[in-house]
């Protein structure tokens, strides 16, 4: 992925909000709001000029259904898991039908909105969380953060977890968000039963924990896709 896709990735698709604080990027979802989480890559060639059209075509769209861009980052470092995408992006929507209804409706708005994704990201995964409670999350530049997506063999069982966070805080790391329940659109298909950002002080600390309580052990888990982000 080159240079310019990456900045407009940031800069401009997603509009990218850091706080005042230098380093950390807050996010503040209140009870009803819709959390997207995008994982893309974008396309080497001609990128500025297909999302010059995206921008004047499908934006429109989506504000009118309440959508407003947040904060993304880069991903790092592939941990777990067999492939690695560019990007982490959060997106946020006012409720869960209006979000519902952008995706019923855009392809009456926009004929070709699907060809343009395709031709903008080669890998486009989306799944997307009703938030339950006001939630407040804050990601810090400082620190080391692994994101882990789990998929469940029982999704009605997921006592691994408190297992697994209880590991994790006996080792130093902190889980800054911890998300369940999500919706994925065909076409964008990403739907683990588990997706959380765990920071850590270092990647030794990290690396530490993963030495020590490898996700492997964990007979209820079909897969996991693993990685850092900053």
């Amino acid at each position: 992925m080159n240079v310019s896709s990456v900045k407009l990735i940031f800069l401009l698709l997603y509009c990218c909000c850091i706080s005042a604080q230098e380093g950390k990027k807050e996010f503040h979802f209140k009870k009803g709001e819709v959390l997207d989480v995008l994982i893309l890559t974008g396309v080497k060639k001609d990128f500025n000029k297909r999302f010059d059209r995206y921008k004047e075509t499908v934006y429109p769209v989506g504000y009118a259904y309440s959508y407003q861009p947040q904060s993304g980052f880069k991903i790092k470092k592939l941990t777990l898991g067999n492939h690695l995408p560019n990007s982490f992006v959060f997106g946020k929507w006012e409720n869960i039908e209006k979000r519902r209804g952008f995706i019923a409706n855009i392809e009456k708005e926009v004929a070709d909105f699907h060809q343009q994704r395709r031709e903008l990201f080669t890998y486009f995964g989306l799944i997307y969380f009703e938030i339950k409670k006001d939630t407040h999350f804050t990601i810090s530049k400082n620190k080391y953060n692994v994101v882990t997506s789990f998929w469940n063999k029982d999704n009605d069982n997921m006592s691994f977890y408190n297992q697994w966070k209880k590991n994790v805080e006996k080792l130093g790391g902190k889980v800054v968000l911890k998300l369940q329940d999500g919706e994925s659109p065909t076409g964008y298909y990403y739907k683990p039963s588990l997706m959380t950002i765990v920071a850590w002080d270092s990647v030794k600390d990290f690396e530490r924990f993963s030495n020590k309580y490898p996700l492997s052990s964990y007979e209820e888990l079909n897969h996991v896709h693993q990685f850092q982000i900053d």
